[in-house]
């Protein structure tokens, strides 16, 4: 059986204000909850002009203000940027508001270029290599074990769902070695993807938490009427793409027809390597990809993410995704995760 959830940047469109693009984000987990999405993620990220999901903790209690039953949450926090205390206090806060509806998703990434850690006032020396115990860290504070002495207040008893992060290899033996649940990051880093899941199912431990594996997956998803408009609207995040990797990040785009030939061989080879995982199409095509990924991967949620430069596309887009997965499920009982 195919899941769905959603992963967000929360891009703002040129045009547009990052007021009326929280008012859009609220607005498309709202939808997203009423087509039956499983969770609803947002990415820190910071210093990238049009990304405004730097306040991701924030962010989250504005969608789950607007929202009733989805799980919203962080995917994810990178917490080299963060002390844990502050993380368990944050994510206590948002447990006790939205009891059994928040995700914490953890990654060890900086989120942010070299000035951005600096202006975090944060450091990168061992900031990776203490990812491990500062997830412990973290993890104490929320069992109120008496381990670091400090009782996070709130947090000591919180229980957010927390999950693993990674586009390689660390991160999924990380979360084997804890027994928690793992999402790779193959929507923009696909490389590893296969080893990544690999390693992950065959070195998991159960813990307390989870008994068995749990992955999810990014796949970017354009959906529309027709295949030829579907091509349109991803050629938004494909321009993303190519900004973001020529260190010139910006607003999201207008759509471009026939942008990927239009955008010479480096922009063409940062499309085919980072989009790789990525379907678009009509509701055929739609079926087809999410199949073949699924069947791909085995993974338990496939994370979609579409940034799609109009609104109404990008709710359009959701639906027949949402179509797609309803329509495979009705003809499959097997060969997929429950």
């Amino acid at each position: 059986m195919i899941k769905l959830s959603f992963h967000d940047l929360v891009h703002v469109s040129k045009g547009g204000t990052v007021a009326d693009t929280l008012e859009k984000t609220a607005d498309l987990v709202a939808h997203a909850e009423a087509l039956g999405f499983k969770r609803y993620w947002i990415a820190e990220h910071h210093g990238l002009a049009g990304v405004a999901s730097s306040a991701t903790s924030v962010l989250i209690g504005h969608v789950a203000a607007a929202t009733r039953t989805i799980r919203v949450g962080a995917g994810g926090i990178m917490l080299p940027n963060h002390a844990p205390l502050v993380v368990a206090e944050q994510f206590g806060t948002l447990d006790a508001l939205y009891p059994g509806r928040i995700d914490l998703g953890l990654g060890r990434a900086p989120g942010g270029d070299g000035r951005v850690i600096r202006a975090l006032r944060r450091t990168l020396e061992g900031g990776l290599n203490t990812f491990p115990s500062d997830v412990e860290e973290l993890r104490s504070y929320f069992a109120d074990d008496s381990k670091t002495g400090i009782v996070a207040t709130p947090g000591a008893g919180a229980t957010p769902q927390i999950w693993i992060l990674g586009a390689g290899l660390n991160g999924a033996r990380l979360a084997a070695a804890l027994g928690l649940p793992f999402a790779f990051a193959s929507h923009f880093a696909p490389d590893a993807l296969d080893q990544a899941l690999e390693t992950y199912r065959g070195e998991f431990r159960p813990s307390a938490q989870l008994t068995e594996p749990y992955v999810a997956a990014g796949l970017n998803v354009y959906a529309a009427d027709s295949d030829e408009e579907a091509e349109l609207i991803a050629s938004s995040q494909q321009q993303f793409s190519v900004e973001l990797f020529a260190g010139k990040p910006g607003k999201l785009q207008t759509p471009i027809a026939g942008y990927r030939d239009r955008a010479g061989s480096r922009g063409a080879t940062t499309i085919d390597r980072v989009l790789r995982c990525s379907v678009a199409g009509g509701p055929a095509q739609i079926v087809a990809g999410l199949t073949a990924f699924a069947e791909r991967t085995m993974v338990d949620e496939i994370m979609v993410s579409s940034a799609i430069y109009d609104h109404g596309a990008r709710r359009h887009s959701l639906e027949l995704t949402a179509k797609a997965a309803s329509q495979i499920n009705g003809k499959r009982t097997d060969g997929f995760n429950d």
